[in-house]
């Protein structure tokens, strides 16, 4: 399980269902697939989905004002905080070259094989977001993931609980009691102190969920959204917190 930026360690172990995204620290929700499941991942057609690059926070161009999608308010305007997750690049990471061992594939857990060697940073962050995509080496253009129950394993994307490729700026976890799996949202405020041109990234993305936080521990007006690969120092302005923002059902 992990802690996913702007949550706290104390919510505990949150699995849920089918899944061990996403993730020893704590999660929220459970975010990725979890190789001790038997799951199995869909046939991809073609080059694969989990090694074409993520999309640019940056690169769409903010909606206008007036959104033309229609949504109905989803609880009190106001009530929400909106946390994120995403998956760390080699590349963008230093610190000693520290040696893993783990999973060579999935369906295995806690396993011993040597899966190479990798930044000490590049390692904190995976297991803090549950996944990274390796840059060099070997394992070039791999994934290398990280679960409480599970350790390290190397696989070809990170996953949704059907064992799905997670969806940059469209994949989301939230209370089922609020959010049933399935539901497709849009962040209609982000509530204070978010800056407007970061506001409208997140107004822009068109969510679904497809991942529940365990019952008590996510909160009832919380939701969990994933922003795809890192893309560079100016991406932490979009991995934060929203606090006060509202949803809209779509």
């Amino acid at each position: 399980m992990r802690v996913r930026h702007g949550m706290v360690a104390t919510l505990g172990l949150l699995v849920l269902g089918p899944l061990g995204a996403g993730c020893g620290t704590s999660s929220a929700s459970t975010g990725k697939f979890d190789p001790q499941q038997n799951v199995q991942p869909p046939v991809a057609s073609g080059a694969p989905e989990a090694l074409a690059p993520s999309p640019s926070p940056t690169a769409s161009t903010p909606p206008p004002a007036s959104d033309p999608i229609a949504s109905t308010p989803i609880g009190k305007p106001g009530s929400w905080r909106v946390t994120t997750y995403y998956t760390a690049v080699e590349s963008l990471h230093g610190g000693a070259m520290t040696p893993v061992k783990g999973c060579p594939s999935l369906h295995c857990s806690n396993g011993h094989a040597p899966l190479g060697a990798y930044p000490s940073d590049f390692l904190r962050i995976i297991r803090t977001e549950g996944s990274g995509r390796i840059t060099s080496g070997p394992q070039k253009g791999r994934f290398l993931n990280w679960s409480h129950s599970t350790g390290y394993w190397l696989d070809d994307s990170t996953r949704d609980p059907a064992g799905r490729p997670l969806k940059a700026w469209e994949s989301a976890a939230a209370d089922r009691d609020v959010l049933a799996r399935g539901q497709r949202f849009v962040i209609t405020d982000c509530g204070t102190g978010v800056p407007a041109a970061v506001c409208a990234r997140f107004r822009q993305a068109r969510w679904t969920v497809t991942d529940l936080f365990r019952p008590g521990y996510g909160g009832k007006r919380h939701a969990d959204v994933y922003l795809g690969e890192e893309t560079g120092p100016d991406f932490s302005r979009y991995s934060t917190t929203l606090n006060g923002a509202s949803l809209g059902a779509i």
